[in-house]
């Protein structure tokens, strides 16, 4: 479904809140749009993807393994077309007459795969189990806006040690939450933010059945969801999720293939040469090793196209190494001692675009060329001039952390010599098994040295990029980065009058971030990936996912 377009809606950000029950969009996702293709309607889609790191808790799951396996299994009140606009699943509408107090009115004949209802209930529940601190979930930061939120989850007066106990609620659910009836629930922000529902197709918003909350744990290893497909048999940790189509699903993208099986691999290597044998039907991830002839191989089944996925690497800011009153100038030094323009022709061949500020040039408005200026430039002169001036990097040794299941070898091999010629820093790359070996020690906070990360965006907005990764106490915030002006200039954003004033606050705090350096950008993905001979109608959408419910199987 299309935004309304209702004038009395209009508000913050230049959004339209009231998500209407008409105004159906001719979507990429839907089971209709196969291309013309019957297909074998009962047959198994197989598609490459990474060991979640955790259970599959919806306000858990940050990372895109478990991301996949959740986005299989369930549904939000609303999610996005291929194009990233947003439109209704659960939802029948979302409506607000000043951007602060918000009534949803779902669909009937939603049900989760056991047969139990998805209510109003549903939801509330899981939001507020998802915001409690005690839970320890890494998507809490996602119900900050709603009134209640510091309550249920107050800050943590340290929390670069991760320790020591957690701060006490005061309240056990956010006080801005209210279940109406079975099909009508309201939502009470802290203050007016009219931007606020574009965010609800996030796996933190989604609802979770009765048992789910009684015992998270066996849950999360065996989820039960309201989506377009059901696991089928148990996860089988570290080799596949197998699922297959749910018979009740309510929602507008019914598939149109049996199931889909994630299967995960020790190296994007072993992957792209599965998918050449027909042994694997689609590959999001093609190894650098193939950048130069992926295209040629697959031919009319390879992808290559832009998405909304930011590279880059992070720095611990809770070691010393990396603190102190000239920390910051030491890692611009380091980020302008990188030939991003190098190494995106000679590693990706072009399926990668040197970075320009911290989002993705798919988003607009928002994206700016000039965010990021002579930091994000190759200049070898200036890089050693501003490290000297900063004293020179403690020990003159690091190393940049990445999993070697993924295709990052060539990469941070190529980036630690770039810093090594100009800076004459001993960097070198440090390999973990695979990505939850390497997600671990970053979400625990006991890494000692930089480290990769990325961001494949929620939701197509410029503050996606921002107040997830960087804010004090947001889930993903892996380098533990903490300045109060960036906080404000994000709600700042958040409650603006125009989208004009939004994006003029984000952008602010970008310039922020561009002056402390807590993570390095390096270059925006196109999503590259491909099919075998064994499937068609293979499209990825702008966040860089297949669309896997249209998938036909021959």
């Amino acid at each position: 479904m299309q935004f309304s377009r209702k004038p009395a809606t209009v508000f913050a950000a230049g959004l339209v809140v009231a998500l209407g029950a008409t105004a159906c969009g001719g979507s990429d996702n839907k089971a209709t749009d196969n291309g013309g293709s019957k297909g074998n309607a009962s047959a198994i889609v197989v598609a490459n993807s990474s060991e979640p790191q955790n259970a599959l808790l919806p306000a858990n799951t940050n990372e895109t393994g478990g991301g996949r396996a959740m986005q299989l299994l369930f549904r939000g009140l609303i999610d996005y077309d291929a194009s990233g606009k947003p439109r209704n699943q659960v939802a029948e509408s979302i409506s607000s007459t000043d951007g602060q107090n918000f009534t949803v009115k779902l669909k009937s004949g939603w049900t989760f795969s056991n047969g139990e209802k998805v209510t109003s209930k549903s939801f509330v529940d899981a939001w507020n189990f998802g915001a409690l601190v005690t839970n320890k979930q890494l998507n809490s930061f996602f119900f900050e806006p709603i009134e209640g939120y510091t309550a249920v989850n107050p800050a943590d007066p340290t929390p670069d040690n991760t320790d020591d106990p957690l701060p006490k609620p005061t309240a056990k659910v956010l006080s801005g939450l209210k279940v109406v009836d079975d099909t009508t629930f309201t939502i009470k922000l802290a203050k007016a933010q009219a931007s606020f529902p574009l965010r609800l197709g996030y796996t933190a918003f989604y609802p979770l059945p009765s048992g789910a909350i009684a015992d998270p744990k066996k849950f999360g290893e065996a989820p039960i969801g309201n989506g377009p497909y059901v696991m089928d048999g148990a996860w089988a940790h570290k080799v596949a999720i197998k699922t297959k189509k749910n018979p009740t699903y309510a929602g507008v993208d019914k598939p149109v293939n049996g199931g889909v099986t994630l299967k995960f691999y020790q190296s994007a290597d072993s992957a792209y040469n599965e998918l050449l044998s027909n042994n694997l039907d689609v590959i999001d991830l093609i190894p650098d090793s193939q950048f130069k002839s992926f295209q040629n191989d697959l031919g009319a089944r390879a992808i290559n196209q832009p998405a909304g996925v930011f590279q880059s690497f992070s720095f611990p800011l809770y070691n010393k190494k990396f603190q102190g009153a000239n920390a910051a100038k030491v890692r611009q030094a380091i980020s302008m001692a990188i030939d991003r323009d190098l190494i995106t022709k000679q590693i990706f061949n072009g399926t990668r675009t040197p970075a320009k500020d911290f989002s993705s040039p798919v988003i607009n408005p928002g994206y700016d060329t000039t965010i990021c200026g002579e930091f994000c430039t190759f200049q070898p002169d200036k890089a050693k001039k501003l490290l000297a001036e900063a004293g020179g990097l403690p020990g003159n040794k690091m190393t940049i952390s990445y999993n070697s299941d993924g295709s990052h070898k060539g990469w941070v091999d190529a980036v630690c010599n770039s810093i090594k010629n100009t800076l004459a820093i001993d960097c070198q790359g440090k390999a973990y098994a695979d990505f939850k070996s390497l997600r671990d020690p970053i979400t625990n906070k006991k890494m000692d040295s930089a480290f990769r990360t990325g961001w494949q965006m929620d939701y197509p907005s410029l503050d996606n990029f921002l107040g997830p990764i960087y804010a004090k106490g947001a889930g993903s915030n892996d380098s533990l980065y903490d300045n109060p002006a960036f906080d404000a200039l994000l709600k700042k954003g958040d409650t603006a009058a125009s989208t004009t004033d939004a994006i003029a606050a984000y952008q602010d705090a970008e310039r922020l971030l561009v002056k402390d350096m807590p993570a390095v950008p390096l270059w925006y993905s196109n999503s590259t990936g491909g099919h075998a001979t064994t499937v068609e109608n293979v499209k990825f959408d702008v966040f860089g996912v297949p669309l896997y419910t249209q998938i036909t199987k021959k």
